[in-house]
């Protein structure tokens, strides 16, 4: 198929799918079959005012070739649509020297009032001479302290098997101009000693939590032009680079 054609294909297809209230794309690489799929809703939002909205999503990564365990992801770039905004004003934040040691229960505790999401964190460990080893960890987003003057999310999970390893992730979130209005850049560290990869995450987004007296929503959006964009830049270690755009339909309120 022509490229144009290909990628015209693919945004009919990811439209169809977000007027169903989610989204769904799959990439297979030599290595890897790469998964993203998720929504946001209410998928009715008023045209100038920004609503309270909850954001969903996952990503799936499995093997390919003959592997037992995928290239690791290392870097996720996110770029989010000015259709969206974030509100951290009067929410606590979570220092993440809080949390780098904590279970996913202490953490949990310690920084309670700073939680803005939850999920679920997988992956797969195959150390030398051995099988692989899955894993998982209940995962925690906390509105973290902010960064030249930019908001940041601490990103924290656990894993005890084959080895105790503890995922504390300062994810800084710019501000842009122009069509995206905010750029979440994620470092993923290497997993039990590079012998181990992401293989799962799924998370659920939207605090809604009150400030000087009034209830205020983390994450809210508005619909003026019927579609929500948005783009996400995937790095693997076996030098894979995926750009894979999101498109979301919303329909205004009349």
């Amino acid at each position: 198929m022509p490229r144009k054609s290909a990628i015209l294909a693919i945004l009919a297809f990811l439209l169809l799918i977000g007027a169903t209230g989610a989204y769904a794309l799959e990439v297979r690489g030599t290595s890897f079959v790469f998964s993203v799929s998720g929504g946001v809703s209410p998928t009715t939002l008023p045209p100038r005012a920004f609503a309270p909205i909850r954001f969903q999503g996952q990503v799936n990564i499995s093997p390919r070739g003959g592997r037992a365990v995928p290239p690791a992801l290392e870097l996720a770039v996110l770029d989010f649509d000015r259709e969206g905004r974030l509100n951290t004003r009067g929410l606590p934040t979570c220092p993440v020297s809080s949390v780098a040691e904590a279970t996913p229960e202490e953490a949990r505790r310690i920084c309670k009032s700073s939680i803005v999401g939850t999920g679920r964190l997988e992956t797969t460990v195959a150390p030398p001479g051995q099988g692989p080893v899955p894993a998982s960890s209940p995962l925690t987003l906390f509105n973290g302290i902010p960064l030249n003057g930019n908001p940041t999310v601490v990103l924290h999970a656990r894993i005890t098997s084959p080895v105790t390893q503890t995922f504390a992730v300062v994810v800084p979130i710019e501000r842009l101009s122009g069509s995206y209005g905010y750029r979440a850049t994620i470092a993923l560290p290497a997993i039990a000693g590079g012998y181990g990869a992401l293989t799962y995450i799924d998370v659920n987004v939207g605090r809604r939590y009150r400030a000087h007296g009034r209830e205020v929503s983390y994450i809210s959006a508005r619909c003026t032009r019927g579609l929500f964009e948005g783009r996400g830049k995937f790095t693997a270690s076996d030098g894979s680079r995926l750009n894979i755009p999101f498109f979301k339909s919303c329909k205004a309120q009349g």
